[in-house]
């Protein structure tokens, strides 16, 4: 199980809300039985059941606090994952981009309605305003998705917009090509902080790279 999780809605209130998103999850993890529950279901009881603490917390405190998540579920020759927001899932082979998860974003929306262009996607004055995540008045729907089967070159990138959005999908995957996993995440993140110049977010990722057994 690999989990990520972007805080906001203050301080302390986002980075408590993104750590209960990974304790949940833990915590359901550690009880499942893939024998009687698919994972769809363990990955939506992680984002409901995360919403539901992040929401009661709320009243401990006079901040708002609330989460993205990416969830990802490695099995034998398939991975799954949820996700709620706009951080992100890249699945690449080599350096090609196979797919990527569709942030819960008002910017997206624009962009699949052709209200505004892909090119232009940094320049929109709402890009960050979700329309999805946990914590928020109404209950998170997540996406689910999957790949299988799993080959040699494969890799799964989790990140939070810290990182996409000062970093290229092109750029994100020749480094995860030509990079073991620890090496490709310091240059991603040393390459994300420079290029934000102290205007970025939090720059969070995790990295899952198939090779051929030895």
């Amino acid at each position: 199980m690999v989990v990520l999780a972007d805080g906001a809605g203050g301080h302390k209130g986002g980075a408590g809300a993104a750590e209960q998103v990974i304790r949940t999850a833990a915590n359901l993890f550690e009880d499942w039985s893939p024998n009687s529950e698919s994972p769809e279901t363990l990955l939506g009881s992680i984002v409901h059941e995360a919403h539901v603490v992040i929401r009661l917390n709320r009243v401990l405190t006079e901040e708002e606090p609330h989460s993205t998540v990416i969830a990802m579920l490695l099995q034998p020759d398939r991975v799954d994952w949820a996700f709620v927001g706009d951080s992100r899932l890249y699945h690449f082979s080599g350096a090609q981009l196979l797919s990527r998860t569709s942030d819960h974003s008002l910017v997206e929306m624009h962009i699949k309605t052709g209200q505004w262009p892909e090119a232009e996607r940094h320049r929109h004055p709402h890009r960050h305003v979700l329309l999805q995540a946990l914590g928020h008045a109404e209950p998170p729907m997540p996406d689910f998705g999957m790949a299988a089967p799993l080959r040699a070159g494969d890799t799964f990138l989790l990140c939070s917009d810290g990182l996409w959005d000062y970093v290229t999908d092109a750029e994100l995957g020749k480094v995860l090509d030509a990079l073991p996993p620890r090496q490709a995440a310091e240059v991603l993140v040393n390459a994300a902080r420079h290029r934000a110049n102290g205007r970025g977010d939090n720059v969070s990722l995790a990295i899952v790279k198939f090779s051929e057994k030895a």
